[in-house]
């Protein structure tokens, strides 16, 4: 796939921290738990920590108790691109940003979770920043 943003390895390297750039572009993932983002409630937009394209939104994210983040929709099914993994003995779904190819986690279905997509998108918090939205009332 052709991305917008395109960047060699050398400069993901220079832009990124090593743990970012484990997770982001060589697919790895963060222990569960650790991650700033399991179990924040801020109202918001979660952002690509590589290239800022918006990914998902605080309203589509559940307490999913796995150890990563969790939402059930992305902001826009143009905003990921779904690729089949089958790592480490396993077929999964990997989800990566549209805009920059980078690897935020993997999308698993039919788990139960009480949400509307039966979708659980499991993300690696140090793959994503997070803006807040102020929730006051306009007058």
């Amino acid at each position: 796939m052709t991305y917008e943003v395109k960047k060699s390895e050398d400069e993901w390297r220079a832009e990124l921290s090593p743990q970012e750039f484990r997770v982001l572009r060589q697919a790895g993932t963060e222990p569960a738990f650790t991650g700033e983002y399991t179990d924040t409630e801020t109202v918001g937009v979660y952002k690509c920590r590589a290239c800022g394209n918006e990914l998902f939104r605080s309203e589509t994210k559940f307490h999913s108790h796995c150890g990563w983040p969790s939402f059930f929709d992305p902001a826009d099914s143009k905003a990921v691109e779904l690729i089949e993994d089958r790592a480490f003995g396993m077929v999964r779904t990997e989800v990566r940003c549209a805009r920059c190819g980078s690897h935020l986690g993997h999308v698993f279905e039919g788990e139960g979770y009480p949400t509307p997509t039966d979708q659980r998108y499991c993300i690696n918090s140090i793959s994503l920043t997070m803006e807040p939205v102020d929730e006051a009332p306009e007058s």
